[in-house]
């Protein structure tokens, strides 16, 4: 049922592929224009560059977040697939892990270049891959319960945003901190063991509040 579940997700951002670009190319824009806005010094852009690529990504993240729900919500699919799947914990899964895939996946790929644009050390690279690669999945659960709550709603972007952005910060601070340390030639570990340590936290409660949240904007 997962599988089906799953390949179903997949094919569906595949026919909006724009829900998927456009993050992408948000993030990519941004990086891009950050030189140009602040400074072109190597040695400054050095120091900023991993803070940057990071709330550049948690931003282009939150962009894709109405994909997830608001397409199968509106034509009414959404309840229909709780009811029917028999599991609606594997229908919330499914679409989180297809979520992650088409928008977290192309986000971790690309940060390499947009790192060496702004001239990350190139120690820290490794350091900002992983982080981002933990970091999105936990952006993807999080925000389906943020979506959950805010389906619904005409206008739920700004909720939605002060609903999971303070949840967001955690992310933003141990995956930059991971990113400076490694910059710097020290360990940094103890920053990643603390985003997977957060990431399962996540998985162990997040498909159960969105289950319910989903329940909530339904009735």
């Amino acid at each position: 049922m997962l599988r089906s579940l799953l390949k179903r997700e997949l094919l569906r951002h595949w026919r909006s592929r724009q829900d998927v670009i456009n993050p992408m190319m948000f993030f990519v824009i941004t990086i891009s224009l950050f030189p140009l806005a602040v400074t072109p010094d190597g040695e400054l852009l050095s120091l900023m560059s991993g803070g940057v690529v990071w709330v550049c990504a948690l931003l282009a993240a939150m962009l894709s977040l109405e994909s997830m729900y608001r397409d199968d919500f509106r034509d009414g699919s959404l309840e229909l697939l709780l009811i029917q799947s028999g599991s609606p914990y594997q229908v919330v899964i499914s679409k989180i892990i297809s979520h992650w895939l088409m928008t977290g996946i192309p986000l971790v790929v690309i940060s390499p270049l947009l790192a060496v644009m702004l001239q990350l050390n190139t120690m820290a690279i490794p350091a900002l891959m992983l982080g981002l690669l933990i970091g999105t999945a936990i952006l993807s659960l999080i925000g389906s319960v943020g979506m959950g709550l805010t389906v619904g709603l005409r206008q739920g972007g700004v909720l939605l945003s002060l609903l999971v952005l303070p949840l967001f910060i955690p992310v933003l601070i141990f995956g930059a901190s991971a990113v400076s340390a490694a910059s710097m030639g020290m360990d940094y570990l103890g920053q990643l063991a603390y985003l997977g340590a957060y990431l399962m936290l996540s998985i162990s409660f997040v498909p159960f509040a969105s289950v319910a949240a989903i329940k909530v904007s339904i009735q």
